[in-house]
Order: C-alpha cells, then sequence, then structure tokens
C-alpha cells in the first residue's frame, strides 16, 4: 500500500490556476512537482508512483486556461511524463493498487483537452504491469477500434485506440494486433509503430524493415519512421546500409552542431569528415555545418563552408574571436567573411555594433600577422564595393586606425554624403 503523502504540488497545480499568461509559472511549477515525486520515489516507489498519477490528474484542470502557443508548456508535460512512468511501470505495487492506478489516469486521459498525456497512453501496456492486465484493457477497447476502422464511411475517433494498441502489445497478442492494424484506411505512423515493434518482439527484423517502410505516406513522420529503420538496421549489423539509407535525416537535431554529434555518436567508425561533407552535400546549405567543422578542429573544412554557404556573420564574428590566439589566420578569413557579408545584407536584425565587432576583431587578427595594412585596404575595397550605411561605419571608423590613409577615406566620405546635402538644401 502507497502511504499517505501530502504532496505540496497538489496546492500548486490547483483546478485553473493559471491564466492565460501563466507558461512560464506552470512549467516552474511541473518541474517542482517532476523533483518532488521523484524524491519520494528514492525511500517509497510505491508512493511515488501514487503521485505521478495524482500530477497526471491535475494536468488539464490546472493549465486548460494556459496559451500553449508557444509549445513550451507541451514540452514541459511531455518531459515530466518522460522523467515519472519509468517510476509508475517499476513500482512495486499490488493488482488492487495498480487498478485504481490506471482507473485514474484514464478518467484523466478522456478528461484531457489537449492530449497532454499521450505519453501515458503510448506506454499503457508497461503501466498495467501484467499480461492479463494488459489484456483486460485490450478486451476494453479492441471492438470499437475494429469497428471504426472496418467502416469505410467512419469519421470517428476512439479516444483508447491507443491505449488498445500498446496494451495488445504488453499483452503478447502480437497477430491479433497486426490484424486490427491491418484494417486501417492509411497508414498512421503513431498507431504502426506497435505493430513494428510486434514484428521485433517475434524476432521478425526483416518484416520489421518492410511494414516500417511500408507505413510512409501523406503528413507521416519522415525522421520518426527513418530512425525505426535505422536502429533495426544497426540491430542487424547493416551499418554501412543504415548510415547510406537514414542516418542523415534520422538523426536531425535543432542545430548543425548537435546532429553531426549525434550520427558521430552513432557511427564511431566513420570518418567525421566525411560526415560533414555528407552533411553539407545533403543538405544543400553548407554553411549550416560551419560550427560543426569549427568544434571538430577542421578549420579548413570550416572555412569552405563559410564561403560556400551562408553562415550566420555573427557566428563568423565569434568564430573570429575564439581564434585569434589560436590560428590568427583562421580568424583573420572569418572576420573578413563576416565583414563581407555583413555588408552584403545577410543575417538577421544586425547592427552596427555587429558591424565593428567583426571589424575589431579582423583588424587584431591581422595585426598579429603583421598585415594591418593590406587588411585596411582591404576593408576599403569592400566598403567602396557596397555603399551604403554599414560600409560608412567603416569608414569613419579606419582614418582613427591610419592616419597615411585619413585624406582617402574622408574623400570617399564626402563623394558619398554630397547627393545627400545636395538634396537637403533643396
Amino acid at each position: 500500500m502507497a502511504t499517505k503523502y501530502l504532496w505540496t504540488f497538489k496546492a500548486r497545480l490547483r483546478s485553473r490556476a493559471f491564466g492565460w499568461r501563466g507558461s512560464h509559472l506552470a512549467c516552474r511549477r511541473l518541474k517542482e512537482a517532476v523533483t518532488e515525486v521523484k524524491q519520494a520515489g528514492k525511500t517509497d516507489p510505491v508512493s511515488a508512483g501514487d503521485g505521478f498519477v495524482s500530477l497526471m490528474e491535475r494536468i488539464w484542470p490546472a493549465f486548460q486556461d494556459v496559451d500553449t502557443s508557444s509549445g513550451a508548456l507541451g514540452g514541459a508535460v511531455y518531459w515530466a511524463q518522460e522523467e515519472l512512468l519509468p517510476l509508475a511501470i517499476s513500482a512495486p505495487a499490488d493488482r488492487k493498487t495498480r487498478d485504481k492506478w490506471l482507473d485514474r489516469l484514464w478518467q484523466a486521459i478522456e478528461d484531457d483537452g489537449v492530449h497532454y498525456l499521450s505519453l501515458v497512453g503510448e506506454r499503457w501496456g508497461e503501466l498495467c504491469g501484467s499480461r492479463e492486465v494488459a489484456s483486460c484493457w485490450a478486451d476494453r477497447f479492441i471492438g470499437l477500434v475494429r469497428a471504426d476502422w472496418s467502416d469505410p464511411q467512419s469519421r470517428n475517433y476512439v479516444r483508447g485506440t491507443t491505449v488498445c494498441l500498446s496494451s495488445l502489445l504488453a499483452a503478447g497478442c502480437h497477430e491479433e494486433l497486426l490484424e486490427l492494424l491491418a484494417l486501417q484506411r492509411y497508414p498512421n505512423w503513431h498507431d504502426r509503430k506497435f505493430g513494428l515493434q510486434a514484428l521485433l518482439s517475434e524476432g521478425r527484423p526483416e518484416q520489421a524493415l518492410q511494414y516500417a517502410e511500408a507505413s510512409r505516406g501523406l503528413n507521416q513522420p519522415r525522421a520518426a519512421i527513418d530512425a525505426a529503420c535505422e536502429n533495426i538496421l544497426l540491430d542487424l549489423g547493416r551499418v554501412d546500409e543504415a548510415y547510406e539509407k537514414y542516418a542523415l535525416t534520422a538523426n536531425r537535431a535543432s542545430t548543425g552542431l548537435a546532429t553531426f554529434r549525434a550520427i558521430s555518436r552513432r557511427y564511431p567508425g566513420r570518418d567525421p569528415k566525411t560526415i560533414l561533407a555528407d552533411l553539407a552535400t545533403w543538405s544543400g546549405e553548407p554553411g549550416l555545418w560551419f560550427a560543426a567543422a569549427k568544434a571538430a578542429g577542421f578549420l579548413d573544412l570550416a572555412l569552405e563552408f563559410a564561403k560556400t554557404g551562408r553562415t550566420d556573420p555573427r557566428t563568423l564574428t565569434r568564430a573570429s574571436r575564439d581564434f585569434l590566439k589560436k590560428d590568427a589566420r583562421f580568424s583573420l578569413e572569418v572576420g573578413r567573411l563576416a565583414i563581407e557579408r555583413i555588408l552584403e545584407g545577410y543575417g538577421y536584425e544586425l547592427t552596427g555594433m555587429d558591424l565593428i565587432e567583426a571589424h575589431e576583431h579582423f583588424m587584431a587578427a591581422a595585426q598579429a600577422l603583421g598585415v594591418s595594412s593590406q587588411a585596411r585596404t582591404e576593408v576599403l575595397a569592400m566598403a567602396a564595393k557596397h555603399p551604403g550605411e554599414a560600409s560608412d561605419i567603416l569608414i569613419r571608423r579606419l582614418p582613427a586606425d591610419s592616419p597615411a590613409q585619413e585624406a582617402p577615406w574622408k574623400a570617399a566620405t564626402l563623394t558619398r554624403q554630397a547627393p545627400a546635402k545636395r538634396g537637403a538644401r533643396r
């Protein structure tokens, strides 16, 4: 039996406790609740499982009025489920306690207005704790799901579909699960991934690979399907095939550096330079992989990516700053590129300070290499090539750096400003 815990989060996650702009506070309260439940799990896992159920019951009532357009709250709820589900699944609860948990969780899913508890449904079979319990839950919904999928005119959605599929998988009813999925009129990866797991559980990886490929279709998640196929091939030892077919799409992350690192971890035997070159070719934009090549120590490749692609000027400026003492030549090259790109109008919401900073790092690298005079001449040429407000900033700064060149700079400035003054007199 679970000890009666006085959970602090219950008072903080009351019904309608957060208003329209309460997303930040809601995320913070949710993290506090996760910490509290995990702390209890160290000494009393059954109570921690009960705390997880209590938290899930409060998700929709507490957050129903919050603006979720940023995605932050939805991500926090998903993270909370990922963190706490293992505690509830592994808790040594007796049959009576677990049945009560499942009834409460199902009620929370029914009340959920925006599918916050999607992950709970996907792992329902594991939450059942036994094949017998999972079979009972599968029997509860399988008739409804079969009737809905068998009717070509039906446009209904059975809320217990995911619970049913997850329970069939956990109950070991693999053939029944595959037969049920075969009734779907259109492939839906969210459902078919349970069929994939059933085939893998029966030791049929080749059929599982074909099943995953057959799941592709309009609006189906390519990256998730590719990741499943990649895992199957890696488990079969077909590393080269997994890399060539799926690695570049299956491991895509939020940044180029994160993507490169993810692929490098999964394929430690493959040359990192080759991975970067493949990523640049696959994406069609080499500039996206500048930071990854720089972090890996391939400065020649990073410079090539920056020259042939559209790396953000701020990224180039930071690289020029960071490598001033490590590699002044590299710092000079990327600093020059940063100035050129800013003058050409690349980048997002750049200011005069961004140009000044890029110029300072470029000139510092030139001074370290003893080529300050040539560097000033290059800056003058770039400013003359791209006249405008940004280039005027460089013109106003360079005379202080080079008194001998002050007259030419002043002449260029006066020439550029003359039309504006005549217009002003009119």
